[in-house]
């Protein structure tokens, strides 16, 4: 009972940190309709572009702010430069400019910084933890423990503040949101500059995870299911769809594996993502689709 108690919680501490970049995906699409697939690309540049920075001896802390800046701008500039004017496109244009845009990054981050493997550190060293009959992973538990205070955050913000009310009204009737004068311009500029510190937390917890590399942007391969698994346009959903990924993919591994004769955590989370769209397409926090204005 403890092994699976050990691997379950394994798992829920990584679906906190899926939870994290599929919520990168939610922001963005709860305001304007669009998937951003540049967000793995985004991730992946803030994680090089703050280790870059320490590496050449910058002070950590001088490091994040620099990287935040960096971060900001390019995802206001994204907004303004490439999809402010595919406005009423359609999602496949949309799509196909994320997509784009995706490759753009990583060649502008690879041409400047390299392609080298980098090790991150962020101080937290990587010790078992027991926790009555179990044992963790220190940085896992530091690494959910930062992912899920910065969830609950923006949860709250956008949950109460006047930013957070113009959002769910332009997730409910874009339409009617300009009518009673919300600015789509400065919301959407807004959420997109979230989307970019979102990107950074990621960037640097999963770039201390597993090393800063361009492997680094097939994170959002497994933000997909999450997103499917809970909607994605709801910030619960991201977070309960991660859950659900990190404790099915660590679960799966550990005795489908075997059964199987190979890995699972490659397919396993697709597959259940597959059995969901089946029984409720929308997810489980979903909403009707959003048509940008």
């Amino acid at each position: 009972m403890s092994f699976f108690l050990e691997t379950l919680a394994g798992g829920l501490l990584a679906g906190v940190m899926y939870a994290l970049v599929a919520i990168g995906f939610v922001l963005i699409y709860k305001a304007s309709g669009v998937f951003n697939y540049a967000q793995g690309a985004m991730v992946l540049c803030a994680a090089l572009t703050f280790v870059t920075l320490t590496e050449r001896d910058l002070p950590f802390w001088l490091a994040g702010l620099v990287t935040l800046a960096i971060m900001v701008t390019l995802a206001v500039a994204v907004e303004r430069v490439v999809l402010r004017p595919l406005v009423n496109r359609s999602q496949v244009t949309l799509f196909m400019a994320t997509l784009g845009l995706s490759y753009v990054i990583e060649g502008i981050a690879q041409l400047l910084m390299g392609a080298s493997v980098h090790e991150l550190d962020l101080g937290i060293p990587d010790l078992p933890v027991a926790l009555g009959p179990i044992q963790l992973s220190r940085f896992d538990l530091v690494a959910a423990a930062s992912a899920g205070a910065l969830v609950i955050a923006l949860s709250l913000f956008f949950e109460r503040t006047r930013i957070g009310v113009a959002l769910r009204a332009v997730a409910d009737d874009p339409q009617a949101a300009l009518s009673i004068g919300i600015r789509l311009p400065i919301l959407w500029a807004a959420v997109w500059a979230v989307a970019g510190f979102v990107a950074l937390v990621a960037g640097l917890l999963w770039g201390a995870r597993q090393g800063v590399q361009f492997s680094l942007t097939f994170v959002v391969l497994k933000a997909l299911p999450v997103l499917i698994i809970g909607g994605f346009t709801s910030i619960a959903g991201a977070i309960i769809g991660g859950l659900i990924v990190g404790a099915a993919d660590a679960i799966a591994e550990i005795y489908l594996g075997p059964l199987l004769g190979g890995s699972v955590s490659t397919w396993f989370a697709y597959l259940l993502a597959v059995a969901f769209l089946l029984v409720r397409p929308a997810g489980l926090f979903g909403e009707r689709a959003i048509k940008r204005v």
